[in-house]
């Protein structure tokens, strides 16, 4: 879920009546706090993570998989694209199996064919038209035989029942078809792993994950994984206490939206918001500013690219294997054009922050340091070479061209970490090497301010924190056993993107207003902290609701339902506060009107996109159920490009409507883009998302993942339609992004004409 963005406002109306110098104290405890806690649940993940055996054995002590061949497994399915073909434990992409819920109700069927007639060649047909009480009996047979856990820590031995054994051996067979032959339903490339030894040690790794899925953990009526995936064969039904958190999380969101809009109604306006007579002057940008614009004409380039991957990869859904009768499978795999979409997704995003960054430095600190257009334009120069190569590297890895290299040149196999490992080092380091551009620019502000709690200083440290949370991605490889993998993925996905970019968002946004006189710089250090402390005081536990089903302890979905649960709460307020925020003069509400709009859109999507749809699949009994299912992209899309899309836009066009000229600046065709853009996302979700995630929502319900991501539902008419009705909507959010980078381009060709000079103008 999506942390609250950016509305200083909120903490404006809801400011404490302690001195201001209370707050830095409160942030650093929050933050000690908090991460103390994060750190110790991800030392009790690490300590009951689910074991991989050493050998997994017959009832005749034959060796039939071991620890070698499961891991060997694991970096194979990893360097071919890994969560973007299928999924494991419910994370990954939507259109191939669940790989753990795939083997597993094989296995089970299988293994209940054996215990029938002793025949493992057995499909849910079969099972379907026996007798009820056959069923019945079959059902109790196969979970005794799944549920109890042969696992011996002292020989690292995993101990199979006989007839588990003979129909591990049918799965064996039959991934030995499907993952050399490929299926056009699921998007699944015809020798996706064309050696026998890949297909063998991948579908080991598979099994395992499937039997940790199943077994119980020792001294629990759960399995690793918490019974996820759902399936009633097996015995996999959504624990007790899954429902008495998800209680307690909705309990708990009531009591805290109450209390909070209780302080807010007895807070009297705010009289911090001034108007501002006087609308500003156009600004000359200096020589590093003049660069930074380069970064947004970048950034917009890569945003059309992403929308064209994003039509690639939904039209897979349809037409497995092509893009209306062009067989774009061979050379653009279902792998590479999901990995596309959302890795050009954050880098777009990314590189409108950091030029953000690069803009308001000099800003901020009215200073322009010596040759800093230089180490602009040698950042941007590196950033595009880090773009393209981790780009081609995740493509060749994805076609199977870097074999085992894959992991360090190409493609490392987790959603929103893809690049490879090589890239990024460098994509850390061209951050450090912005941050110091960030120093240089901040210095004499910095130097002035003295207090080293004031404003200047925390848009620093807020700028320290991006490089130092990206490099949490760098605790793991790709032989990481996947519970620690996943804790410190989400670390990134979690607290670096939803987290710190948006505090330092949100840093840069109070600052901006106190620069701009629509607040007091008193008041927007003050809003600034008591807005980071709502973010992080929830966000950071909050962090756990990503591994309920991730083989981790089960306190671990207490905590982290509760904590995701109170990350609503400041989005909830946002709402309250987006007519308050425009309280402008309108000379300068009309000069800074149109990112004005987008910033008031990201404070819309953040409460219905992070906090409505987030919230939907927080609850842990809702998500036992719709993990790894088109719910998510639900949330996904309308807070990924709807908050942080939104945000980074709102921050681009703050930085040139500063610097571009009247005759330039396309008004009109700003305004277009953006209703366009937010409405073809609205008609998308309601017409293509909604209906198609809540439809999977539904057969997970009522048969189990494995049916919700099944070729009877994946094919099925109604997920086709709901594929084809998303049209309409992406085609419209296209042609604003068309007309926005078009203005966009138009108005840094104007910067481009004009002059520079040499400092920053210094404000009145």
């Amino acid at each position: 879920m999506a942390n609250p963005a950016l509305d200083t406002t909120v903490a404006t109306n809801l400011r404490s009546r302690r001195p201001s110098m209370g707050l830095p104290a409160w942030l650093a405890l929050i933050c000690i706090v908090t991460f103390t806690v994060l750190l110790t649940a991800g030392a009790a993940i690490y300590k009951n993570a689910p074991p991989i055996p050493a050998q997994i054995v017959s009832p005749q002590q034959e060796t039939i998989l071991t620890q070698a061949e499961i891991q060997t497994g694991q970096e194979t399915y990893l360097a071919r694209g890994g969560q973007h073909i299928g999924s494991i434990w419910g994370h990954g992409s939507y259109l191939a199996p669940d790989w753990t819920a795939d083997v597993l109700h094989r296995w089970g069927l299988a293994t209940a064919g054996v215990l029938y007639d002793g025949d493992p060649d057995f499909s849910q047909a079969d099972f379907e038209q026996l007798s009820e009480v056959d069923r019945a009996t079959l059902i109790v047979q196969v979970q005794q035989d799944f549920k109890a856990n042969r696992y011996d820590a002292h020989s690292d031995t995993l101990a199979l029942t006989s007839a588990q054994t003979q129909g591990l051996q049918r799965v064996f067979e039959d991934y030995q078809t499907l993952l050399s032959q490929g299926s056009s339903i699921h998007s699944i490339p015809s020798g996706w792993f064309p050696d026998e030894g890949q297909i063998h040690s991948v579908t080991a790794f598979f099994s395992w994950t499937a039997w940790a899925a199943s077994a119980n953990r020792p001294n629990a009526p759960f399995s690793y994984t918490a019974n996820f995936p759902h399936d009633d064969l097996i015995g996999n039904q959504a624990p007790g206490q899954f429902l008495i958190w998800s209680i307690v999380s909705v309990v708990v969101l009531i009591a805290a939206i109450a209390f909070f809009l209780f302080v807010y109604i007895i807070q009297e306006d705010a009289e911090d918001v001034q108007p501002v007579a006087i609308r500003p002057d156009i600004r000359l940008a200096t020589p590093s500013q003049k660069v930074t614009t380069l970064f947004f004409g970048v950034a917009m380039i890569l945003f059309l690219v992403q929308i064209l991957m994003g039509m690639v990869t939904a039209h897979y859904a349809v037409e497995g294997d092509g893009f209306y009768g062009v067989p774009i499978q061979q050379f653009m795999p279902y792998a590479a054009s999901r990995t596309w979409h959302l890795q050009i997704a954050v880098f777009w995003i990314a590189t409108c922050w950091l030029a953000a960054g690069l803009y308001f430095g000099p800003r901020f600190g009215k200073h322009e340091p010596k040759f800093q257009s230089w180490g602009n334009g040698g950042l941007l120069a590196a950033l595009t070479v880090v773009v393209v190569g981790s780009l081609l590297g995740t493509w060749a890895g994805v076609q199977g061209w870097l074999g085992d290299k894959s992991f360090w040149f190409g493609h490392q196999g987790y959603e929103y970490v893809e690049l490879g490992r090589l890239w990024q080092l460098l994509l850390i380091g061209g951050m450090v090497f912005w941050l110091w551009l960030m120093f240089r620019a901040l210095k004499p502000a910095l130097k002035a301010e003295g207090n080293k709690t004031g404003l200047n200083h925390f848009f620093l440290y807020s700028a320290i924190t991006i490089p130092l949370f990206y490099a949490s991605g760098l605790m793991y490889s790709n032989h990481t056993p996947l519970s620690i993998a996943e804790y410190w993925r989400w670390w990134v996905v979690h607290l670096w993107v939803e987290g710190f970019f948006e505090v330092f968002a949100t840093v840069a946004i109070a600052y901006l207003c106190s620069e701009l006189g629509f607040l007091k710089r008193s008041t927007a250090l003050k809003a600034t902290y008591l807005t980071t402390i709502l973010y992080l005081g929830s966000g950071v536990i909050g962090t756990l609701h990503h591994l309920y089903f991730a083989g981790t302890p089960v306190f671990i979905t207490a905590m982290g339902s509760v904590a995701s649960a109170l990350e609503v709460v400041p989005l909830t307020l946002i709402g309250f506060e987006v007519v308050k925020s425009l309280k402008l003069s309108k000379e300068a509400q009309g000069f800074y009107r149109l990112p004005l709009k987008f910033f008031i859109a990201t404070c819309f999507w953040n409460l219905v996109g992070a906090g409505v749809f987030g919230f939907l699949i927080n609850p842990p009994i809702v998500l036992y159920y719709s993990q790894g299912l088109n719910t998510t992209p639900i949330h996904a899309h309308s807070a990924l490009y709807g908050v942080y899309g939104s945000l980074a836009i709102a921050l681009m066009l703050f930085a040139l409507r500063e610097i571009t000229p009247d005759h330039a600046w396309d008004e009109k065709n700003f305004n277009f883009s953006f209703w366009w853009i937010n409405g073809g996302l609205v008609i998308m979700m309601v017409f293509g998302l909604i209906p198609n995630g809540f439809y999977q929502l539904v057969q997970s319900i009522n048969h189990g993942t494995w049916y919700a991501r099944s070729a009877e539902v994946i094919n099925s008419a109604w997920m086709h339609w709901t594929v084809w009705l998303r049209i309409p909507g992406d085609m419209v959010f296209a042609v604003g992004a068309l007309v926005l980078v078009m203005s966009v381009g138009r108005a840094v060709i104007a910067i481009w004409q004009q002059p520079t000079q040499a400092q920053p103008l210094r404000d009145p």
